[in-house]
């Protein structure tokens, strides 16, 4: 992940004043149907072409639609469309990195890096940003997908009549990973924490459903039906991590769906059709709104480590949605630390209260 970002963020706020990991989480023993319902063999596309240096560039109007977007941008140029500030290089920064900022927030690009942060919070673009003739490029898809929802907004925001969906992951003979500590199973924990999600988002107003409200198997795709046939507006499915045998790896990630035209941050092996575009795209914007502002409630109430906002298109539970839709991995059940955690009733509370929180 961005391996800098806490100090770049920390160190932006004086300067406006004045790593990659490879996911191995719960959903590496997918239940029987998993392959047959989310495996699409397709060839990966070529990665985008770099911006090509000294020759002109259509602006972000000129890029057609809806065909994909190949084209690079001066993010100086971009900025200035938009009535935003230019872009300023953060100094003294261990890496190469520029800050663009709205009223809505802040958002830092490392040049050669797929990793950035908004408000702080990690997240991932499709394509990294590059230098081309002293000028700072950032690809049209993430201009459109990841920057101009976040800097020109509206905002992410909840109606009346709101109905949500909560997704206590696996169940019944689908139990997930397990506790390093004693041998505890994921799907007791990912129930117990929605089951106390329930009440708060009723008391913030929100009409709310259980994929599953007892120990039993639920497949993904009935789980997206199951979404679909309530109306929801919102869909979260809670998880927990492994990384098993390994026990160092910790912290809380935040998954949403993969815009079409990019490639996704992690894929595990499956295909990653760019191409693909399904009725999750439609909630692009939300999609990623709605995990940067859960991953941000999540790290200030438990202060554990950010693992960041991701893309992919491999999770069932993320595809076909009618509505925004996000996978919450809620710590390592592998690190004995975060599994002491994990097990404690304390902490699965202030998820909950974290969670209801953000949707207020």
């Amino acid at each position: 992940m961005f391996k800098f970002a806490a100090f770049i963020f920390g160190g932006l706020l004086l300067f406006l004043t004045g790593c990659t990991s490879v996911y191995q989480g719960s959903e590496a023993q997918p239940p029987g149907d998993w392959a047959e319902t989310n495996l699409v063999i397709q060839p990966m596309p070529m990665p985008a072409p770099r911006p090509p240096a000294g020759k002109p560039v259509p602006a972000p109007h000129e890029i057609p639609r809806p065909a994909p977007i190949l084209t690079w941008t001066s993010l100086d140029r971009w900025a200035a469309e938009n009535k935003l500030a230019a872009p300023r290089k953060i100094p003294n920064s261990p890496v190469t990195a520029y800050v663009v900022s709205s009223r809505h927030g802040t958002m830092v690009l490392e040049i050669g890096s797929r990793e950035a942060a908004w408000n702080g919070v990690e997240l991932s673009l499709g394509f990294p940003p590059e230098i081309i003739d002293n000028q700072v490029f950032v690809h049209g898809l993430d201009l459109q997908k990841n920057l101009a929802p976040l800097l020109l907004g509206p905002p992410l925001a909840f109606g009346t009549n709101r109905v949500i969906v909560i997704d206590p992951g696996h169940g019944g003979l689908n139990v997930g990973t397990h506790s390093v500590l004693d041998g505890r199973f994921e799907k007791e924990f990912t129930l117990d924490t929605a089951l106390r999600l329930k009440p708060l988002l009723e008391q913030e107003g929100w009409k709310v459903f259980l994929t599953r409200t007892s120990d039993t198997y639920v497949t993904n795709a009935s789980r997206v039906v199951f979404a679909t046939a309530h109306h929801a507006d919102l869909f979260i499915s809670l998880h927990f991590n492994s990384a098993a045998p390994d026990q160092s790896p910790a912290g809380l990630e935040t998954y949403c769906f993969t815009p079409t035209g990019m490639p996704s941050t992690v894929t595990r092996g499956y295909s990653d059709p760019w191409s693909e575009k399904l009725s999750s795209n439609n909630f692009d914007d939300q999609n990623l709104q709605l995990a940067l502002k859960l991953q941000g409630a999540l790290l200030h109430a438990v202060g554990m480590e950010d693992r960041g906002v991701r893309h992919v298109r491999y999770i069932e539970v993320l595809r076909n949605q009618n509505c925004p839709a996000v996978l919450i991995e809620n710590g390592y059940l592998s690190n004995p630390a975060e599994a002491k955690k994990i097990e404690s009733a304390d902490y699965r509370q202030k998820l909950a209260e974290a969670i209801a929180g953000a949707l207020k």
